[in-house]
């Protein structure tokens, strides 16, 4: 594998939760060519155990295992399996996060008459339960995994926890309040861990990806017929100083870096945006 930057993790045992999706299933194959041991943990555990079989396959050391960041009971017995065949975790990833529909507005503005419309999902039509899960999701998860995991941690040096927040953070995307208020409650978290932790010698920072072209969001992205951007990605488009999307590739370097203690030792409670720039442009 090429990496963009060379580190030395070896024998550093790395947690990822969220370990199934894209961005953290290459989070996991790099980090483990660093020599880490790698545990990923998703609530589908059968996907969690296909990629650690694939790291293993490349010469890594990975595990795969189920867990759901919603119930503590879950996360501890995942973390004692870890303890168990990988040892104490070094670093934690906090990469479960995602959103729902209903947590989210068919428009980006109010328009006079939307309550009444019964095909318009509009503010006041937010799901209650919808929009508590966004934040149970993104927030809670990180939270409780954090409780979990960070106890094996304690009095030792070296470690670290690296969350995933968003460029939603930085400036709320039209349409999505639960999940740009979810993030911005992350990236909040991490300073405050970072602070709460820093006599414990634990660094606890964070990565805020921008727009990333993956399975999961590509058909709101892109066009199924054309292949063309679609309305809402031509927005995002002209609105990245950049002027393409991101790759999972652009953002292993900015993690690699967190990860060592040797290059980021004195690196504690920021939030690093990697969005091209689309959080630093006003448009005009």
């Amino acid at each position: 594998m090429s990496l963009p930057v060379n580190v030395n993790l070896q024998d550093k045992v790395v947690v990822i939760t969220g370990g199934a999706a894209v961005l953290c299933a290459e989070f996991g194959r790099v980090l483990a060519a660093c020599g880490a041991r790698v545990a990923l943990l998703d609530l589908d555990r059968e996907a969690a155990e296909r990629h650690a079989a694939e790291i293993c396959r490349h010469g890594g050391a990975a595990i795969g295992l189920g867990a759901n960041v919603l119930d503590k009971a879950s996360l501890q017995t995942a973390a004692q399996q870890v303890l168990t065949l990988l040892g104490p975790c070094d670093l934690l990833i906090n990469g479960a996060g995602g959103n729902r529909p209903k947590g989210s507005t068919d428009k980006e503005f109010y328009e006079t008459g939307d309550l009444a419309d019964a095909e318009v999902l509009s503010f006041f039509d937010l799901d209650q339960k919808d929009i508590e899960f966004v934040f149970n999701l993104n927030f809670l998860g990180t939270l409780l995994a954090t409780q979990v995991f960070a106890q094996q941690m304690l009095s030792r040096s070296g470690c670290a926890i690296i969350n995933i927040s968003s460029m939603n953070a930085f400036r709320p995307l039209t349409k999505i309040p639960a999940y740009s208020g979810a993030k911005a409650a992350v990236s909040n978290f991490t300073q405050w861990l970072a602070v709460h932790f820093s006599r414990q010698h634990i660094r606890v920072n964070a990565l805020a990806p921008g727009f990333f072209l993956t399975p999961q969001n590509q058909h709101l992205l892109v066009d199924q017929h054309s292949g063309a951007p679609t309305a809402r990605a031509q927005q995002i488009l002209d609105h990245t100083p950049m002027g393409r999307f991101g790759k999972v590739a652009d953002l292993t370097g900015s993690l690699l870096w967190l990860a060592s203690e040797a290059a980021s030792g004195f690196v504690n409670g920021v939030v690093i945006p990697i969005d091209g720039g689309f959080a630093a442009y006003s448009g005009v």
